[in-house]
């Protein structure tokens, strides 16, 4: 597919109705972005699942007027704008049917970094909530220096896991429920100051739009989609944490919560979730490191020379890919080798196997 204008990709996910589902699959039947807003309105009407209305928004001009502004804006505050067809769009994002289709990154970070975790919990954090944080954080920090953490920038187990990630020097990630030209709450704008040079701000919101509720419960798709894992500190039976962990959940992504006492407010949540099967019991770092099998990386062995003889001709390709590359997820190889995914799976599984291959989060393979 040639490649999206940035007013084009700004324009499609600013048209009401369209979903990130629905965009994908508008792109895939006209064949380009720009072929959808090139088609009139007599044509559009024709397709099913488009009618009247919808077809009355894409053939709205406005929509390119306001995307055109949007592009200025971007461009003049530095700031890196992801589309789903992009090559450098987050692999684990390509994992996710409702992914973003377009968004907006401000910051330092490598978004394809090899360990990423989300930490959320309630606006209400207690004084245990807040220690637990910087306890697991620290000691996550210690063994995974390279560790990027995710949150909401929000009110509580939010803004503390993201000062406990600064405080231990990890790059931390807020996901805003709004666009560039606010931050929300107000109060946290020193600390996403001190993000954007060590971590960042990331949104699928333009720059003008405000903080209103419904946004901030759609962007908890984007905290549990652009991690390995979510960890709920601190809920109770009811609030956006829980929403994420269920959206976690949804996209096959580990999820841990942190217990506490039965008859505690604060800890409801986490207790259900747990005794629901929702989520991993998690204690310590060392809970989540072992079920992500994140163990402190030993020097590679190197492969024997036997084992090189062994390998038939796929098997010497994706090996020789994934040495060159360091890492490479699924999906690239399957993209850089043509070879398709069901055969691919089975190839690597048996190369994992025989120690030619680790499988981490993510789908991710290093030799």
């Amino acid at each position: 597919m040639p490649e999206v204008s940035l007013k084009h990709k700004i324009a499609l996910s600013l048209i009401p109705r369209i979903g990130d589902i629905s965009a994908r699959k508008l792109v895939s039947y006209f064949g380009s972005v720009e072929a959808i807003f090139n088609e009139p309105y007599r044509n559009l009407v024709k397709i099913p699942g488009i009618g009247s209305g919808l077809a009355k928004y894409i053939s709205d001009r406005s929509y390119l007027e306001v995307a055109e502004k949007e592009e200025e804006y971007v461009v003049k505050h530095n700031i890196k704008t992801f589309f789903y067809l992009d090559n450098d769009y987050p692999f684990r994002f390509r994992q996710c049917d409702d992914s973003p289709v377009t968004f907006y990154f401000k910051g330092s970070c490598d978004l394809n970094s090899p360990k990423i975790l989300s930490v959320v919990g309630t606006r209400n954090a207690t004084s245990r909530g807040r220690e637990l944080c910087d306890r697991i954080i620290g000691a996550l920090a210690e063994r995974y220096p390279d560790l990027v953490l995710v949150s909401g920038l929000a009110y509580g187990i939010d803004i503390a896991a993201h000062k406990a990630a600064l405080n231990h020097n990890l790059q931390t990630i807020g996901v805003l429920g709004h666009g560039f030209l606010t931050i929300y709450p107000s109060v946290h704008r020193s600390t996403a100051e001190t993000m954007l040079r060590q971590g960042g701000l990331l949104t699928d919101f333009v720059s003008g739009t405000l903080p209103e509720k419904n946004n901030f419960i759609k962007r908890n798709r984007i905290i549990a989609g652009i991690s390995d894992a979510t960890l709920v500190v601190e809920s109770g039976i009811k609030g956006g944490a829980l929403i994420t962990a269920d959206i976690a959940n949804s996209y096959n992504r580990d999820v841990f919560a942190v217990p506490g006492r039965p008859d505690d407010q604060w800890s409801a949540g986490c207790n259900d979730l747990i005794k629901r099967n929702k989520a991993a019991l998690a204690e310590s770092a060392r809970d989540i490191e072992n079920l992500l099998r994140w163990e402190t990386e030993k020097p590679a062995k190197a492969v024997q020379p036997a084992l090189f003889s062994e390998m038939n001709e796929t098997e010497m390709r994706i090996f020789d890919l994934i040495r060159s590359e360091g890492e490479v997820t699924i999906d690239q190889i399957c993209r850089t080798l043509g070879i398709p995914v069901s055969k691919l799976s089975s190839q690597l599984l048996q190369m994992e196997f025989r120690g030619l291959v680790k499988c981490y989060p993510g789908n991710l393979y290093r030799s």
